[in-house]
């Protein structure tokens, strides 16, 4: 167990573990209030809970609480979002680029440093596997076209995975998952090895080779689609049953 787990399911379940989320802060509405608001699409918390695991959001703070806060927790997770600032990577800024997040991306970075660190199972989804390719050294690339349609609409296209790999033995065929992103994984960072690819030879999903504990990224969003396989595999990971 990773983490110091309680559950509210009563005195006769099972333990499910802690899964920590990364969030946004931004301006939101609701009722007569128009406020900074730490937003999780809810995707995130319905598909942590449909596969065994209880969520918890991380919204931004000092990147010295991040060791600290992962080790209250049984895994984390690196939600999608904006793009990573290009000088995080040695890049010049692309026109293309989206606007900075730098307080997220400091947040995010020191929990995935924290996580890597104390052998936490760690699952980067979209902007969070790119952002663990930059924690390792790796590099982006700023711009790429046909990973996003409609603005604001979630696509589909085949994903394939290597064969033997973490990824291939959580879904060992070829599979359509949701995706919506114009940003992608150049270099690969320090140890990381491609588990799945698109069509157009786009790296889809990365890891940490077995034996450097459970760490696997995603450049799709898992959280818009029914498929429970990668993040039934993070739960189990973190020290529970798992579905699927």
């Amino acid at each position: 167990m990773h983490g110091m787990r309680r559950t509210t399911d009563g005195p006769d379940a099972p333990d499910r573990p802690l899964i920590g989320v990364s969030t946004y802060l931004e301006s939101a509405r609701w009722g007569v209030w128009e406020l900074e608001a730490a937003l999780l699409p809810e995707g995130y918390p319905r598909l942590v809970r449909a596969a065994g695991g209880l969520a918890a959001m991380l919204p931004p703070d000092e990147p010295a609480y991040a060791a600290p806060t992962v080790a209250r927790l049984d895994a984390v997770v690196i939600a999608g979002g904006p793009d990573v600032e290009p000088s995080r990577y040695g890049a010049v800024r692309d026109a293309r680029c989206g606007p900075e997040a730098r307080a997220r991306d400091d947040w995010e970075l020191a929990l995935i440093e924290a996580a890597l660190a104390s052998g936490t199972p760690l699952l980067g989804i979209c902007r969070g596997m790119q952002l663990l390719n930059v924690a390792l050294g790796g590099t982006l690339v700023q711009h790429l076209d046909g990973h996003a349609g409609t603005v604001g609409v979630f696509g589909r296209h085949p994903v394939k995975p290597v064969p033997g790999s973490l990824y291939a033995e959580l879904v060992p065929e070829e599979a359509s998952v949701p995706a919506y992103h114009h940003q992608a994984v150049d270099r690969l960072g320090a140890g990381l090895v491609a588990s799945a690819y698109a069509e157009d030879g786009t790296v889809e999903a990365v890891e940490l080779p077995a034996g450097a504990g459970w760490v696997l990224g995603v450049q799709w969003h898992p959280e818009m689609g029914g498929d429970l396989r990668v993040m039934a595999g993070l739960v189990r990971a973190a020290g529970g049953w798992g579905a699927g």
